[in-house]
């Protein structure tokens, strides 16, 4: 029997059909009446039942040595027998019965009153074209048994269902996918590669990298994947998708690794693979893997001007992922290292008036009060250069290496401050936390670089709602033709900082700004506080 669903043609088996039926000697053989030779045809029906046992035994002895074989269920050892010079086939039929689809439902208010049963907020697109894999969504009025009562929920419930993908990392029944893919889900549900549907229940989940931990109940082992190192992989190096999109299921691409260290603004902690392998929607969770039959990535966001694949995917990489689903196991939850700072990227212009050579490292624009940067000395100003042994190139680099530190390790960091290198020891702390600014005082008046300047007094305070802040100089007027104004500062703003030296009155600002002149340079750096976050701005000096 067929049946056509969204453009597909489904073929419908009865999976549980069985060759023999009931079989049995008595309907095989049926009794004969009485006879002068009825003993030798009871005797040959007894002889042919045993002869069709034998037979039946035979043919299911494979299938249970094959169901004994795969009893472990980690596919290791079948990879290791296999050549991908022969093609992937042999590959993908060992990894494949550990991949999963990810079936998710959410039920929604439909009066547009915004009463979800789950109130999670849509997911964020990444850019304009940047689509993460749902699968197509779709909804239909469908009230729930509970909520027959109109008197309780006068509007009925429409019924939201997406699908994605995942793969199995724990023969308990551990199952891996993106969070993105279960935000806002009411009922989870995942379907094995036999067909098999189990109710999942979440472990856990991790905004930040945007992975999920689901947990299946099932008896036996269930076949399972291992993390390879994705920083061994290379441009160029093979790589095989296998997941869900379109709700198609068991789908698998090839293709090459693309590129590496992709930055997509969907946080610093994830540098993306870039894969040329066709994955679309519902591919979201699946795993990525490299020849040998590792995961080294898991499928993610794809870009894409009109919805479909044209050839740029992406995936979080396993040297982040195992990290943190390994955490998601043992506690439910992410524990990432704090340092407390606020930082911005350097350019040649802050470079330069620093003394450095390069535009590496990450330049600290506000220390947290109280935080392991603050208790170790770190000081706005500074360039951090070396963290634990490990070089700075860019900015985003120190995010990365502060969060995969465990909290109360010590570390040293390399700093540039005051045109030499320091050292600082901090032990790491814990938790993610706000950046708050904090300084502290008041006073009076007087003009350069184009600027009026003022005392940080009640009068500005009140007047440009600078409540939070209570160290710095006030802007109270510009001239909409100077350089500072070219370079984005306003009435209102608060320089903080002239270069390394921290600044509490206009003579202070003065004060540096003829120094810089006096030492030939042609541009001074502020560090100026606007709309409540703190930015280093290079303001070229007048001749």
């Amino acid at each position: 029997m067929s049946k056509k669903h969204s453009g597909v043609l489904f073929l419908q088996k009865d999976m549980d059909s069985r060759l023999y039926g009931n079989a049995h000697p008595a309907k095989t053989c049926p009794g004969l009446d009485r006879g002068w030779f009825w003993e030798f045809r009871r005797i040959a029906c007894r002889s042919t039942a045993i002869a069709m046992a034998a037979l039946l035994a035979v043919a299911a002895a494979p299938a249970a040595s094959a169901a004994a074989k795969t009893e472990p269920a980690h596919v290791a050892a079948q990879l290791s027998r296999i050549d991908v010079n022969d093609g992937f086939a042999e590959l993908v039929k060992a990894v494949k019965p550990a991949v999963v689809n990810i079936s998710v439902t959410s039920y929604v208010d439909p009066s547009g009153s915004g009463n979800r049963r789950n109130q999670g907020q849509p997911p964020q697109q990444l850019e304009e074209f940047f689509r993460r894999f749902f699968g197509d969504s779709f909804n239909f009025p469908r009230n729930r048994p509970e909520d027959d009562d109109n008197s309780r929920n006068p509007y009925p419930e429409r019924r939201s269902a997406a699908v994605g993908s995942g793969f199995i990392v724990d023969p308990d029944g551990f199952v891996v996918t993106n969070y993105h893919v279960i935000e806002d889900a009411d009922e989870i549900e995942v379907v094995l590669d036999d067909g098999t549907r189990l109710p999942a229940t979440l472990k856990g989940t991790d905004e930040k990298t945007d992975l999920a931990l689901l947990e299946i109940s099932v008896d036996g082992n269930l076949p399972w994947l291992e993390f390879g190192n994705s920083n061994e992989a290379r441009v160029g190096d093979w790589v095989i998708a296998i997941g869900n999109p379109f709700g198609l299921g068991g789908t698998t691409t090839s293709g090459i690794i693309s590129a590496r260290g992709r930055d997509l603004r969907a946080g610093q902690l994830v540098d993306f693979i870039q894969i040329d392998a066709s994955i679309n929607r519902g591919n979201s969770g699946g795993p990525l893997f490299n020849t040998r039959g590792q995961v080294i990535g898991i499928n993610s966001v794809i870009y894409s001007p009109n919805g479909g694949n044209i050839g740029i995917g992406f995936a979080i990489p396993s040297a982040v992922a195992s990290d943190v689903i390994a955490q998601l196991q043992q506690t439910g939850v992410v524990e990432r290292g704090y340092l407390g700072v606020q930082i911005q990227a350097l350019t040649a212009e802050i470079a330069e008036s620093l003394g450095l050579q390069d535009e590496s490292g990450a330049l600290v624009t506000e220390v947290v009060e109280d935080s392991p940067a603050w208790d170790a000395g770190i000081e706005s100003g500074d360039v951090i250069l070396e963290y634990d042994g490990k070089k700075v190139t860019t900015m985003r680099d120190l995010p990365k290496l502060v969060a995969r530190t465990a909290r109360s390790q010590q570390v040293e960091i390399g700093l540039w401050r005051n045109n030499s290198d320091h050292s600082v020891k901090v032990t790491v702390g814990s938790i993610d936390r706000a950046v708050v600014a904090s300084s502290g005082e008041d006073r009076p008046e007087d003009r350069q670089l184009g600027l009026g300047l003022a005392a940080l007094d009640r009068v500005q305070i009140e007047k440009y709602g600078l409540g939070d802040v209570d160290s710095g100089v006030v802007i109270v007027d510009i001239d909409p033709q100077s350089p500072a104004a070219q370079r984005g500062l306003r009435e209102g703003d608060v320089i903080k900082q002239v270069g390394v030296h921290k600044v509490s009155k206009p003579d202070d600002v003065l004060e540096a700004i003829r120094k810089s002149k006096e030492d030939k340079k042609e541009s001074v750096l502020l560090l100026v506080r606007k709309d409540n976050y703190s930015r280093f701005v290079v303001v070229p000096l007048k001749a």
